[in-house]
């Protein structure tokens, strides 16, 4: 995520920072099972940017970020702090 040049941090940054900025962590993960065992375990990632308003630029450089993974976006406007939420979803597998 460092690519796009933007704020990086894992869950939230440990002072207020201005925008744009991205947040990744791991809200969940599963576990498959097979053969009475763990087979692979799987997270899912979510990478969050958090922006003024919208930016199409910023979101297209996310994404070329992103373009390895499949992945689902979503995007919210929290009217409390007047900023846009762009959120992306990955499944990842564990080694």
């Amino acid at each position: 995520m460092e690519a796009t040049g933007l704020p990086v941090a894992y869950h939230q940054f440990g002072e207020e920072k201005d925008l744009p900025f991205l947040v990744y962590y791991i809200p969940d993960s599963n576990i498959i099972a097979a053969d009475d065992g763990v087979y692979q375990k799987v997270s899912v990632l979510r990478v969050e940017l958090y922006t003024e308003k919208k930016d199409i630029a910023m979101e297209a450089l996310v994404e070329l970020v992103l373009s390895n993974f499949y992945y689902t976006k979503s995007e919210t406007y929290i009217e409390s702090e007047k900023m846009y939420e762009i959120i992306y979803e990955m499944e990842m597998m564990a080694e």
